[in-house]
């Protein structure tokens, strides 16, 4: 088997799309007290699809969510060349060379996005090529089926965030995540609302169901240190990404509180980049976003990595090509999932893109043993609701 073909389109969504309120979710860009909506340079209304074609007919679907415009650049100038004649099934020397290729200009951010989305594409066509799941050719199914959270409840009014996680647990989610809307910028004034909504979904849902709190890298470590005890008595299962991702001394200062359980990992990339993780101690839970952090080639490795520091994996926002690497490793307790809803932050374009998604039921998903490969389509049909850029 040759690859013989790659082929990226950048798909930009033109619908329909429901605008955040003022203090929808922390962010970075929350301490520069910017006139503009903070959240706009973390919406993803774009999505990069790679397909890899072969001489044997198959081909692999890969896909990025970081900056696609500039990923599939990346792949059309630089990665694409690399892999054109290889086999797929060389998929740690042709990681290899597409990593140390672009060493000096790559490493993380977008430029490891783009070799993501390739080395999920070779996954996928490694499946299809041997007629077996990904998650076969990872070690195998390690459970009956994948718990999942509920990941939305972004900062709203009361009443709306109260019906909103009463309908996560009756439709038999026993865990879901909610976004902080106030940062250091909004003072002790701030704090008291951040924790009244925490309060709001405690009341409604109880605390039989598993309740986990984002910050979205839009804290401070002092703020964070001051926001800790008063979150204390909610049982929080992990607060996320409380404060920017290289601040790792940051991250590991808060959790030797030993108050929340902290967890972060979703701008992180590459083995190296968790190592430094977890040799400093600084999570209670790892986050990485296979789609990011280097495909599944690296995944794997990020996985068994973080087992022999018993630290559970966790994977950043669901989707097929995390939801394979849950299946096959016993250190992934459960996984994230974004229900099917109108466009807002972006997280819901897969469900218009792609084709195969497992829903939820009871607040688990299963994966098929049928299908090869990661178990996605494009939804070339549904793409007329995209402008698609070639």
């Amino acid at each position: 088997m040759k690859i013989t073909k790659i082929r990226t389109r950048v798909v930009e969504w033109k619908g329909k799309t429901v605008a955040p309120q003022p203090h929808f979710c922390t962010n970075p860009m929350d301490l520069l007290d910017l006139p503009q909506d903070s959240m706009a340079s973390f919406r993803f209304h774009g999505w990069l699809i790679v397909e890899v074609f072969t001489n044997t007919g198959h081909i692999g679907i890969g896909n990025a969510a970081l900056a696609p415009r500039l990923a599939k650049q990346t792949v059309d100038l630089y990665l694409a060349p690399l892999l054109l004649g290889h086999n797929p099934f060389d998929c740690e020397y042709l990681w290899q060379h597409m990593y140390r290729q672009t060493m000096a200009f790559g490493r993380k951010g977008i430029t490891m996005a783009a070799i993501s989305a390739l080395d999920i594409a070779l996954w996928d066509l490694m499946g299809k090529a041997s007629g077996q799941p990904v998650f076969r050719l990872l070690g195998g199914r390690t459970k009956r089926k994948i718990q999942v959270y509920a990941s939305k409840l972004y900062s709203q009014g009361s009443e709306a965030l109260a019906n909103e996680a009463k309908s996560y647990k009756e439709q038999g989610y026993r865990a879901m995540k909610m976004r902080f809307g106030w940062g250091p910028l909004d003072g002790a004034e701030g704090m008291q609302k951040n924790v009244a909504l925490v309060r709001t979904i405690r009341e409604t849902v109880g605390y039989d169901v598993d309740l986990m709190s984002d910050a979205y890298m839009g804290w401070t470590l002092d703020y964070a240190r001051r926001m800790l005890p008063l979150l204390a008595p909610f049982q929080l299962r992990w607060l996320e990404e409380p404060v920017i991702p290289d601040d790792i001394g940051g991250y590991a200062a808060l959790k030797a509180l030993g108050m929340t359980p902290i967890a972060g990992g979703e701008h992180e990339f590459t083995i190296y980049g968790f190592r430094q993780m977890l040799e400093a101690k600084a999570v209670d839970y790892i986050q990485f976003d296979t789609n990011r952090l280097g495909g599944i080639t690296q995944a794997r490795k990020v996985a068994a990595l973080a087992e022999a520091y018993s630290v559970p994996v966790i994977p950043h926002a669901g989707q097929m090509h995390n939801f394979h690497v849950v299946m096959a490793s016993l250190n992934s307790p459960m996984a994230e999932f974004f229900p099917v809803f109108d466009v807002e932050i972006g997280n819901e374009l897969f469900w218009y893109i792609f084709d195969g998604e497992p829903h939820a039921q009871k607040g688990y998903i299963d994966l098929r043993d049928d299908v090869p490969g990661l178990g996605i389509t494009i939804k070339e049909d549904g793409l007329k609701a995209f402008d698609v850029i070639e």
